[in-house]
Order: structure tokens, then sequence, then C-alpha cells
């Protein structure tokens, strides 16, 4: 039960010899279990952290592999969109993508200021005809397009889409870097993550392997490829700077006023930062005789105590 020296300490002590210290041996054990239980936690969190980033499940094809986190500037906080890509990206659009999906949203009059000057967009309309009418006759006729006037859509309706696509309708891209998760990074990943289906995988006839798409197989075949589109800038039409200037061009149809609203935040950062610096300095210095003065009570020296109503 005791150790040698235990006895010895308390036999001692019992006649008055010596001072029994008594010393716990649980500290150790204790700090030590405290020590692990923070490191457990720790390394908990940091696992959970990295599994949430970079989940990985049995049905992860059914719900397609997460894109990576692409560098495009407007997605930094104070970060703008690159308008000379806004422009190539258009390019990309109205040379491949225009032949399938539709912008229905987005209007000639959208593009001037932003990636062309006037005189552009007003040529560009004016390649396209537009169903307008009646006249004064009562009649439909046809006119050459202008700045009021919706970028043209490839099909007159959803079952001519439909009929064009073996049944598949092409969403309309106004939107779709925010309807979808991932937002531009999704589209980036979708756009280059075509590839051979792996060993077991079969895709029916008519559709294409994406593991970025829910289920691996998308009726969407690959349409950018090196040299696909030619830049009037001499930007090299390499795959990948196709889809990034492409994917710049949605994401801005779909947020064009992400360049304005981080300029107001911004200025709204500044200018209630000053009004409660101000506020904070007005509160100090009025309330300061307030908060420093102290009240002090001097009684007269020949102060006689009054009398109590008994007396």
């Amino acid at each position: 039960m005791f150790s040698r020296t235990t006895f010895h300490a308390l036999k001692q002590a019992s006649r008055g010899t010596a001072k029994v210290t008594y010393i716990s041996k649980k500290a150790p054990t204790y700090n030590s279990l405290i020590g692990i239980s923070v490191a457990t936690a720790v390394g908990s969190g940091v696992g959970l952290y990295y599994l949430d980033k970079n989940a990985a499940h049995a049905n992860m094809e059914a719900d397609g592999l997460h894109p990576a986190d692409h560098p495009f500037p407007q997605k930094k906080l104070l970060g703008t969109f690159d308008h000379a890509s806004i422009r190539r990206g258009f390019h990309v659009f109205k040379e491949v993508c225009s032949a399938c999906h539709s912008m229905d949203l987005v209007y000639w009059r959208n593009l001037v200021g932003v990636a062309f000057t006037e005189e552009e967009v007003r040529d560009m309309a004016a390649e396209f005809e537009y169903t307008d009418g009646p006249d004064d006759k009562g009649d439909m006729f046809q006119r050459p397009g202008k700045l009021t006037d919706p970028i043209p859509p490839p099909y007159a309706n959803e079952e001519a889409a439909r009929a064009a696509n073996a049944g598949a309708l092409p969403p309309d891209l106004s939107l779709i870097t925010k309807a979808r998760h991932g937002g531009v990074d999704y589209i980036y990943s979708l756009l280059t993550g075509y590839c051979d289906p792996p060993a077991g995988v079969e895709v029916r006839e008519g559709l294409n392997y994406n593991p970025y798409f829910p289920g691996g197989a998308i009726a969407m075949a690959q349409n950018i490829f090196d040299g696909v589109v030619e830049f009037d800038d001499g930007t090299p039409n390499t795959a990948s700077q196709i889809t990034k200037d492409v994917v710049t061009f949605l994401n801005w149809a779909a947020e064009p006023e992400l360049d304005d609203r981080k300029k107001i935040g911004l200025k709204a950062l500044l200018l209630f930062s000053t009004l409660t610096a101000i506020a904070l300095w007005i509160k100090r210095n009025r309330w300061q005789a307030l908060k420093t003065r102290k009240l002090v009570f001097n009684p007269p020296k020949n102060w006689n105590k009054p009398l109590s109503p008994k007396n």
C-alpha cells in the first residue's frame, strides 16, 4: 500500500521530527489526458475540414466530382471582371455556344460600355433579322436588329430545341453560373472535364462521359478545343484560355452589377468607418466631463445635526 519511503516519512512525522509533504501522482496523468484530448479535438477538426473540402463518398458519380478552385479575378474580395476576357468570351459564345444555347435575359444594349462600343454593338445586332410589326396594313415584317433587342435564340421554341438535340433541352445561359452549384468553377471544370469513361463504366449512345456532370453522362458533346476560335487581340487560343474567357462572359451575364456592387460596398465601408470614428470621438469628447467628474460634499464646519421629530 505504501512505499518504504512513505512509511518512514509518516513514522518521523508521528514523532514530530519530520514534515510530511504529500505529492499527488495523479497530476501528470491528468495533464496528459488534457493534452491528448486537445490534440484529438484539433486533429478531428482538421480531418473534418479536409473531408468537407474534399468529399469522397460512394455516390460521388451520381453527384459529380467537386470542381477545383480556379483563380478567376472576380472571385476575390475586391476583384473585378476582366473586360477584355468578357469581349473574347462573347466571341466564343457567338461562334460556339449560340448554336444550341440561348441568352434570353441579355440584350444587345447590355454589351455597350462593358466590352464593346455602341457602334460595334449596333453592327452586331444588325446582322440578325427580327420579326416586328404590325405595319400600317396589319402585317408582320422583318427588320435588322437594334440595341433594344435581346440576343436571338437558336431555336424558335422548346420543342424545336429538343427535336434538334435528341430530346435534350439545352439550358438558357443567362444565369447559368448562379444556377449551378460551384458557379464559375463548375462551368469551367465541366467544359474542360471530358474524358474517356473508366473501366466498367458504360455510357449509352448519344451521351458523353464527364465526371463533373451528375451521373457522369451528359448529352452535350465537347465543343471547345485548341484553336476552335481566333482572337483579334492575339491572345493564345488554347482550350483552357477559351474556356476561361467564355466562363467569364457567362459570369458577367449572370451578375452584370458585380463591379458596381463592390465599388459601392467599398465606398460604404469607408464612409461608415469614418462616421463610426467621428461618433466615437464625439461621444468621448461630449461625455468626458460627465464621465470624469467627481462629486465631493463638504459640510459646513459649524453644522449642527437637526433635531429628530421626537425632540
